[in-house]
């Protein structure tokens, strides 16, 4: 049996730092996984980031709240749920995914927990396990489940090369060019038929 394994920030919603650090004017805010590889690296900075600019969860929720997913992404979502299991594994945080995935139908989610003081600083996080992409769909791969994985970023790769087929999805163009064999794709119609044909 199949299981898609999905990212979802930019596959599915826009790049929520990229969203907050528009809003903030904060433009350091914008960098995100495609940038830094090293993801406790990059939560750590951003958290000092936050608490220099005097900024907590209600803020980043708020910007959320007004996030919308990317044209096509429900559809495309629906499309693919009517013909396989889907789980969507993101680096991101319960607190920052919920709204989202309201939005989307409430698709299955594995992901991340903050840490958050009473006053609503963010004081760290709580990862869900290590590597936790590949070792989600080592686990599933372990159940007796088949994967074919999908991402954007340098954080997706491993989940993409573990499984039995793996697809790139409005990447950058060094990631395409640094995996010239990974199929990459722009189009929701195009990403979902390449998926469909992969599925037994």
């Amino acid at each position: 049996m199949d299981v898609v394994c999905l990212d979802m920030e930019g596959v599915l919603v826009p790049e929520i730092w990229i969203a907050f650090s528009e809003e903030s004017g904060i433009p350091e805010l914008r960098k995100t996984t495609r940038d830094e590889p090293d993801y406790d690296k990059l939560m750590r900075w951003r958290i000092g980031v936050l608490k220099e600019h005097g900024l907590g969860l209600k803020e980043i929720q708020d910007t959320i709240s007004r996030i919308d997913p990317l044209p096509g992404a429900k559809e495309f979502l629906d499309a693919l749920r009517a013909e396989a299991q889907v789980i969507i594994i993101s680096d991101t945080f319960t607190q920052f995914a919920m709204p989202l995935m309201k939005k989307l139908g409430y698709p299955t989610l594995f992901c991340n927990t903050l840490e958050v003081a009473e006053d609503g600083e963010i004081t760290g996080f709580k990862m869900r396990c290590e590597q936790s992409k590949l070792t989600t769909v080592r686990a599933l791969q372990s159940m007796g489940f088949d994967t074919i994985a999908a991402g954007d970023s340098f954080n997706d790769l491993a989940m993409i090369r573990a499984s039995r087929a793996g697809f790139l999805f409005r990447t950058t163009e060094q990631i395409k060019k640094d995996n010239p064999d990974l199929q990459a794709f722009e189009e929701f119609d195009d990403f979902l038929a390449a998926i469909k044909a992969e599925l037994h």
